[in-house]
């Protein structure tokens, strides 16, 4: 076999030698010692109630940026792995999809904290007397805020394969692993690539929840950065936050120069075109691990291990067997799992009735929906204005390489500032003007979720075929119409998939924007959001199952009803 693999083309791997071997292995000593470090750490014995020491000292900074990173890593890898087999189940089988789908939305609209208070007890009786049950709440806890972002890119990626490559692997008979590795990843690759940009930027925004846990009426502080801000919070030390963004700042650089860059240039391979790419990015680390030969030896061992495996999971038959013949799907198998699913909705909507009746009443539920009503209204009308600002700026920024590679690491420094830290901003304002806080604290709801919609759009804009472009370009199309006939429905896919994160996100930040407090000033929006603030704060358990679950359904039917046909609409009619 030939020592050049498809990652590394021979003309950059003659271009460099054994010479950039010994200059990479610094590199990997420093990585691996830092890992061993980190999860070293991260099993010290612990007991609950026991004080983690903390110090607002700039010199532990470091240490913290460490420890949250290696923690928002880990999480990321699980989410990628979690994206990968929702979007297989759910496009390769209907059943799965009919539930599944749901199911997520479910997930995205339950508030993360909902997530942490109910699995941080579990993790720290499954690791006993050892802080890696604390540890593991925490990574769950940014898991949950970046997993379904990254499980809604890889369906939508997955949904709007095109038509030509689908019947070209039915053509050569590939199987499921096969069309997994060869077309379906590569093809979302792209567009997943700009979400994990933006589920770890948007992790940051709960950093501070994570790291700073209440258990058992015990508060545990895990060394980090969220922790870090929630105690210069506590303290008012301007100073320590100025301090933990600065941090922050640098913690984005380093893995946008040595983790996101390398895999944008190194994806843009996998765009769908016949000519060469125009927009590729250049990364300095990715030229540098072309021109090592041991790297170019790694990559070549991995691809030799993909084809084996090819070979394993291959079909056992070819094209003219009665196997390969499209399937009949079987309605009675169908009728049996709608008849489930059926069964499955009566019973809980039974125990809804059964719970409402005996708790809370219905003119509470009468006036519940109303408030998710106003929030509901805040949503659509943020949603709306984000786009009209943000549609522009994303294909503006996705069409241009060069533009994108600088703002790339600014775009991700701003949707990783945590923007709880804007709220005592807002309340001062209010306070001082005396604004309304219906119409003033809405935009709190979209300061950290705006950015799924811009990072979606540049995914979308990078990977319009370059023949696409010339044609757009000797056609005219210039104004309104170069808008309605190319560029909205080449990024339709794409701004749909963060429309519906950054709806989701929306509901979910409406619990912290419509209900604000600094010092001893609160202030409250009327909605669903200060609604469940409201009742948390008072310890009313029913009343906040109330409030999550109303906002399970306006998420739901929101999804169902405008989402999910424009879902459908982009896979029928508007994508390239």
């Amino acid at each position: 076999m030939s020592k050049y693999s498809p990652f590394f083309p021979r003309q950059v791997v003659e271009a460099g030698g054994n010479r950039w071997d010994w200059a990479l292995l610094p590199m990997v000593l420093a990585v691996l010692v830092l890992l061993a470090y980190g999860g070293q750490q991260m099993a010290t014995p612990y007991q609950v109630g026991e004080e983690i020491p903390l110090s607002l000292d700039p010199d532990n900074l470091p240490y913290y940026l460490l420890r949250t990173t290696l923690r928002m890593f880990i999480a990321l890898g699980a989410s990628l792995v979690f994206s990968c087999v929702f979007a297989t189940l759910t496009t390769k089988y209907r059943a799965a999809e009919r539930v599944l789908v749901p199911i997520l939305d479910i997930l995205q609209s339950i508030p993360v904290l909902g997530f942490l208070s109910i699995t941080v007890t579990g993790f720290i009786a499954l690791f006993p007397g050892n802080l890696l049950g604390v540890e593991c709440a925490a990574i769950f806890a940014i898991f949950t805020s970046q997993a379904w972002n990254m499980a809604f890119s890889a369906y939508q990626g997955f949904r709007t394969v095109p038509a030509e490559l689908t019947e070209a692997a039915r053509v050569f008979q590939l199987s499921g692993w096969q069309r997994f590795w060869r077309l379906e990843l590569p093809f979302a690759t792209p567009g997943l690539l700009w979400n994990m940009m933006m589920s770890m930027s948007g992790g940051w925004f709960f950093v501070v929840a994570s790291e700073a846990i209440s258990v058992s009426n015990q508060n545990i502080k895990l060394p980090g950065i969220g922790s870090y801000i929630a105690l210069a919070i506590e303290q008012r030390n301007l100073g320590a936050i100025g301090w933990a963004i600065g941090a922050m700042l640098i913690g984005v650089l380093l893995y946008d120069q040595l983790f996101f860059r390398p895999l944008l240039a190194w994806a843009d391979r996998f765009r769908f075109e016949e000519t060469g790419g125009a927009t590729a990015q250049d990364s300095w680390l990715l030229a540098w691990f072309r021109r090592t030969e041991r790297m170019q030896g790694l990559a070549a061992a991995f691809g030799r291990l993909l084809e084996r495996s090819f070979a394993a999971f291959r079909l056992r038959y070819d094209g003219t067997s009665a196997r390969a013949r499209p399937r009949v799907r079987a309605n009675t198998s169908e009728r049996i799992w709608d008849a489930v699913i059926a069964a499955a909705i009566f019973y809980a909507l039974w125990t809804l009735v059964r719970f409402v009746h005996t708790e809370v009443g219905w003119s509470e539920v009468g006036r519940v929906f109303l408030l998710g009503g106003f929030t509901m209204l805040r949503v659509v009308v943020l949603i709306a204005l984000a786009a009209v600002v943000w549609i522009p700026v994303g294909v503006w920024i996705g069409m241009n390489p060069k533009l994108s590679e600088r703002a790339q690491a600014a775009i991700q420094f701003l949707a990783a500032f945590p923007a709880n830290l804007m709220f005592p901003v807002a309340v001062i304002a209010v306070v001082k003007f005396h604004l309304n806080p219906d119409i003033w604290l809405s935009p709190l709801m979209i300061l950290g979720t705006q950015w799924y919609l811009l990072f979606n759009v540049i995914a979308g804009a990078s990977t319009i075929p370059t023949e696409l472009r010339y044609a757009a370009r000797n056609l005219g199309l210039k104004g309104p119409l170069l808008w309605r006939r190319y560029l909205l429905p080449a990024i339709f896919p794409s701004f749909v998939t963060g429309a519906i994160t950054a709806s989701g996100g929306s509901w979910n930040a409406s619990i912290v924007a419509e209900y604000v407090t600094w010092g001893d000033t609160t202030l409250k929006a009327h909605g669903l959001g200060s609604y469940i603030a409201e009742m948390t704060a008072v310890g009313d358990f029913p009343r906040i199952a109330l409030g999550i679950g109303v906002m399970c359904v306006f998420v739901m039917g929101f999804n169902h009803f405008i989402w999910r046909r424009l879902y459908r609409m982009a896979e029928n009619r508007l994508h390239f």
